[in-house]
């Protein structure tokens, strides 16, 4: 090779696999495309949403999921005035925690809103699931919270 050349290739990196969700996100995921809220007993009884095989406080396993919500309080938010090409929403919205009814963690999706004065914690919200003929079993099929006085 003489010196001061260069070589150069193109090159795709790819990492074409499917990955399997198993039975208990799976379960939260057939929840979601049937328009509700499933959850997962972990240690000590406290419910985990979205559901996970082992508790996140122990690693032990869980067991039995529970219907959780529809409604929920937001625990934390964050605001987002100009989203970015990326983003889920291309409107100005909240990312939001929120702690379903019956659940003893929270779920982090997006509240749409025209300005931070209409997030705050504490508020109850609920989902705006997609059209059931839209639903595929992911996290999407929840396109948004919204405030519950304001849902239909």
């Amino acid at each position: 090779m003489a010196e001061g050349t260069n070589y150069s290739a193109d090159h795709v990196l790819e990492y074409p696999y499917v990955r399997s969700v198993g039975p208990v996100v799976g379960a939260f995921l057939t929840g979601l495309r049937d328009g509700k809220i499933v959850g997962i007993r972990g240690t000590g009884g406290k419910v985990v949403v979205p559901p996970t095989e082992y508790d996140p406080d122990t690693g032990e396993e869980t067991s039995g999921m529970v219907d959780v919500g529809p409604e929920g309080t937001v625990t934390s938010w964050s605001w987002v005035p100009h989203p970015r090409p990326k983003h889920p929403l291309t409107t100005p919205f909240a990312w939001v925690l929120v702690r379903f009814d019956g659940a003893d963690t929270s779920f982090l999706h997006v509240m749409p809103a025209s300005g931070p004065d209409e997030v705050h914690t504490g508020m109850r919200v609920r989902p705006e699931f997609a059209p059931e003929a839209d639903r595929v079993g992911h996290v999407n099929d929840i396109r948004h919270f919204v405030p519950v006085d304001a849902a239909s």
